[in-house]
């Protein structure tokens, strides 16, 4: 299965480096294709004031750094298509933020490379519609047929990440993962699915103890990979940490989606 994991964003050389260290293990599993995932720059925080993060230059410095020193693949977020070639550089898969999962020149400009494209579901979009969003890069890429294997041939994924239930909340509608499949393989983000959105006045909350039970739950349905968010302290991470998961919690969890995978 692929696994993505890693800070919500670049807070400094020094955490990103204790937190790929400790992510060593899964790239070391012959049974897991890893991915270190963080962001150079969250560009849609609830406010003004809340940390980005380091910038594309710095940000990719230290993400290139990873890359070389623990060989990892490196997954990130882009928002504008005049990101895309820059970070191509570096990464291995450029993920599409929910919020732009129909943004056509940012799709197309991610298949003009030839990266893999991670692409999340909007918290508004219909699931059947992102089939809309794996056609803009297959169609770029020259695939005019959006099937599973096609998008996988071309290394086009979806992302669930829960949608939006009233206000401030996210719910998961596991039917969702078996419809997407249908036309992609898809990943589930456990971290972002139990984000509750401007819970905290300004920022975004959530609630981390429901990770388990949803990623156990997506095991269950049947999915290509996961996605979480992991820090050594959540309570001082600078973006998201309510969702967030320390790092014995994941490995438990891992454990236990791999037997749930195996029944």
């Amino acid at each position: 299965m692929k696994l993505l994991a890693g800070p919500c964003v670049i807070e400094s050389e020094e955490n990103i480096f204790k937190i790929a260290k400790a992510l060593e293990v899964y790239h070391n599993d012959p049974t897991i294709d890893f991915y270190f995932k963080s962001s150079f720059d969250k560009a849609n925080r609830t406010s003004l004031d809340s940390f980005r993060g380091l910038g594309i230059d710095e940000g990719l410095r230290i993400l290139q750094k990873v890359k070389d020193d623990f060989g990892y693949k490196i997954v990130t977020d882009v928002h504008e298509s005049c990101q895309v070639a820059q970070v191509a550089e570096v990464v291995d898969m450029l993920q599409i933020p929910a919020f732009l999962c129909r943004q056509t020149d940012l799709l197309v400009a991610c298949a003009k490379t030839t990266k893999e494209v991670n692409i999340k579901k909007g918290q508004f979009i219909n699931p059947p519609d992102m089939k809309y969003s794996v056609a803009k890069v297959l169609q770029t890429r020259g695939c005019n047929e959006v099937t599973y294997e096609n998008s996988q041939k071309h290394g086009v994924y979806l992302c669930e990440r829960g949608s939006s239930f009233g206000y401030g909340n996210i719910v998961v509608d596991m039917r969702s993962l078996v419809i997407m499949r249908e036309f992609a393989p898809t990943i589930f983000d456990a971290t972002h699915s139990v984000q509750m959105p401007g819970a905290l006045g300004g920022k975004t909350g959530g609630d981390s103890s429901m990770v388990p039970y949803l990623a156990s739950a997506a095991a269950a349905v049947g999915v290509d990979g996961f996605f979480f968010e992991t820090h050594f302290d959540p309570s001082c991470a600078l973006s998201d940490g309510p969702n967030m998961i320390k790092f014995d919690d994941l490995a438990k969890l891992v454990a236990r989606i791999k037997k749930i995978q195996e029944i």
